[in-house]
C-alpha cells in the first residue's frame, strides 16, 4: 500500500470520532476530500475499512488492523523526529535498551549513571519488557540491546552471557524462618506476599507460576523497587521473591533473612542480546562492556 502519514492521521481521527464529518474538521479538510481519501485507502487495501451507518462510521476487522498499524507508524514518525532533533542539538548516539524487571530496577541504574557521565553525547532509552518480548524486539530491530534472564528462543540473535541471576525468598527475621535453608515456591503460597508493581515482568511471571500450582498470590502491597520490598518484608508485612543481590544488600542493614528457592526457574542465566549479523555501534559496545565489568567486579 502507498500510504502517507497524513492518511494515517486522518484514519486515526475517523476511528477516534466515529464520524467522517468530525474527522474532516479535526484535519482541516472538506467532507468530500475526507471521503475520497478514505475510499482511496480502502481501494489500496482491497477491502472495506469502515462500515457507513446513519449516525457515523465504525471499523471493520481489517479497519481495526489498519488502525493499529497507523498508530504505530505515527508513533515511529514522532520518535524519528525526536531523535533527529536530539542529533541536531549535538547528540552523537542513541541506544535503545529493552530489559527485564531485575535489570531495570536492580543494576542498570548504577551502570547507566556511570555510562552516561562518561558519554555526554549519548542518550539511552531504557524500557522494561518481558524476557520473551525482548528477544522478539531485538530480532525485529525495535531495540539495539536486550537484557534478559532465563532461556528464550535465540533464533536470529547473538547472545552474550554476563552473570547468573538467582531468585531467593526474602522473609522477616522471625523464629519460624530460622534454620530454614531452602523451600519450594509451592511451600509458601499460603503466605502473604510483598510484590513488585503490577506491570513488572517478574511479578507477572510469579503470578503465572502460582496459578500453575493452583494458587493466586495473596499480595499485601506492590512496590516499585526491590529495596522498598525488602523494607516491607523486614517490617513483617509479608514475604517476597527477590534477586539474591537485593536480599544481600538489604540484609546487611535490616532484619531480613533469605532462603534459597528449590525451583529450577529460580536460577536464571543473564544474557545481553543483539540482532544476529547486525553491526554494533561503538557506543553500544561500550555499554555492553560496562555491564560485563560491573558484574565482574560484583562477583569478585
Amino acid at each position: 500500500m502507498k500510504l502517507e502519514l497524513k492518511d494515517c492521521v486522518l484514519f486515526v481521527q475517523v476511528a477516534k470520532t466515529g464520524s467522517l464529518t468530525k474527522a474532516a474538521e479535526q484535519c482541516f479538510l472538506s467532507l468530500a476530500a475526507t471521503s475520497a481519501r478514505i475510499k482511496a485507502m480502502e481501494e489500496e487495501a482491497g477491502m472495506p475499512l469502515l462500515i457507513r451507518e446513519a449516525r457515523g462510521v465504525r471499523l471493520t476487522p481489517p479497519g481495526e488492523a489498519f488502525l493499529f498499524h497507523a498508530r504505530a507508524m505515527l508513533q515511529q514518525a514522532q520518535q524519528l523526529e525526536a531523535d533527529l532533533q536530539e542529533y541536531g542539538a549535538g547528540l552523537r548516539g542513541h541506544v535503545r535498551v529493552f530489559a527485564n524487571t531485575t535489570a531495570v530496577t536492580d543494576f542498570l541504574p548504577d551502570i547507566l549513571a556511570a555510562y552516561l557521565m562518561a558519554h555526554p553525547h549519548i542518550s539511552v532509552d531504557l524500557q522494561e519488557r518481558p524476557n520473551a518480548d525482548i528477544a522478539a524486539d531485538i530480532r525485529e530491530g525495535r531495540a539495539d540491546l536486550g537484557i534478559i534472564a532465563g532461556e528464550v528462543d535465540m533464533h536470529g540473535l547473538t547472545s552474550v552471557h554476563f552473570s547468573t541471576d538467582r531468585l531467593v525468598l526474602a522473609t522477616p527475621d522471625e523464629a519460624r524462618w530460622q534454620g530454614v535453608e531452602a523451600l519450594g515456591f509451592a511451600d509458601v503460597l499460603h503466605e502473604h506476599f510483598v510484590g513488585m508493581h503490577r506491570s513488572s515482568t517478574l511479578q507477572t511471571f510469579l503470578g503465572t507460576m502460582g496459578q500453575q500450582l493452583g494458587h493466586t498470590l495473596k499480595l499485601r502491597i506492590q512496590l516499585a523497587s526491590f529495596d522498598a520490598m525488602c523494607r516491607m518484608v523486614a517490617a513483617g508485612v509479608g514475604i517476597a521473591v527477590v534477586p539474591e543481590s537485593a536480599a544481600l544488600r538489604s540484609s546487611t542493614r535490616q532484619h531480613l533473612r533469605q532462603i534459597a528457592l528449590r525451583d529450577n526457574w529460580a536460577v536464571r542465566p543473564r544474557y545481553m542480546l543483539l540482532r544476529e549479523g547486525s553491526s554494533v555501534a561503538s557506543h553500544v559496545q561500550d555499554l555492553m562492556h560496562a555491564v560485563q565489568q560491573y558484574h565482574a567486579s560484583s562477583d569478585a
